[in-house]
């Protein structure tokens, strides 16, 4: 039922600005939350999920008119489906955690789409290759774990879907001119 709703599909907007008056009024469903959780009320949890309905709705009437009436193409719901599959990869939080999805082929067999179809979708609608769009979103992502965390460079490197760090190292320096020790640097 949830998932059926606009706020929940691809190519939807994921951010909402809101006013200081609608800040408040969000913020005042979530201290009811709060405060539902930790009395004794036997239906607290049918009540706490009334007001994550009530937030959803909230959101929902937030989007813009077009969001809630799509007009998309076929190729623009590819490209939108596979940003989509591309970004829920992200953040990485663990040197464990390891991307499931690394290739062109990978999401294109996701999407059930043929990779050269995928690739001629993504030029047209985002003006890169989907290689160029992954390698774009993995660089980022490194930048970000290179910067913020102290994994070492192995750790980094798995984490990306990378098997050798010596492919990564290559990687890095193909894509912004820097070793990751240099970059981190």
């Amino acid at each position: 039922m949830l998932d059926s709703l606009p706020i929940f599909q691809p190519g939807g907007y994921p951010i909402f600005e809101v006013t200081d008056e609608e800040a408040e009024e969000i913020t005042a469903i979530f201290k009811k939350m709060h405060k539902e959780l930790s009395s004794d009320y036997a239906y607290k949890y049918d009540l706490l999920r009334n007001y994550v309905l009530e937030l959803i709705h909230y959101g929902q009437k937030l989007q813009p008119a077009t969001a809630l009436y799509p007009t998309h193409t076929a190729s623009e719901r590819v490209s939108s489906l596979f940003i989509e599959l591309l970004e829920r990869q992200f953040p990485i939080e663990s040197p464990q955690q390891k991307l499931a999805l690394r290739t062109a082929k990978d999401y294109a067999d996701r999407l059930g789409v043929h990779v050269n179809h995928l690739n001629k979708v993504l030029k047209e609608n985002i003006g890169k290759t989907t290689t160029d769009i992954i390698s774009s979103r993995l660089v980022q992502e490194a930048k970000i774990l290179l910067k913020q965390t102290d994994w070492n460079i192995s750790e980094i490197a798995y984490s990306l879907g990378f098997e050798e760090v010596a492919h990564f190292s290559n990687f890095f320096r193909k894509q912004t001119t820097l070793s990751p020790v240099n970059f981190r640097a």
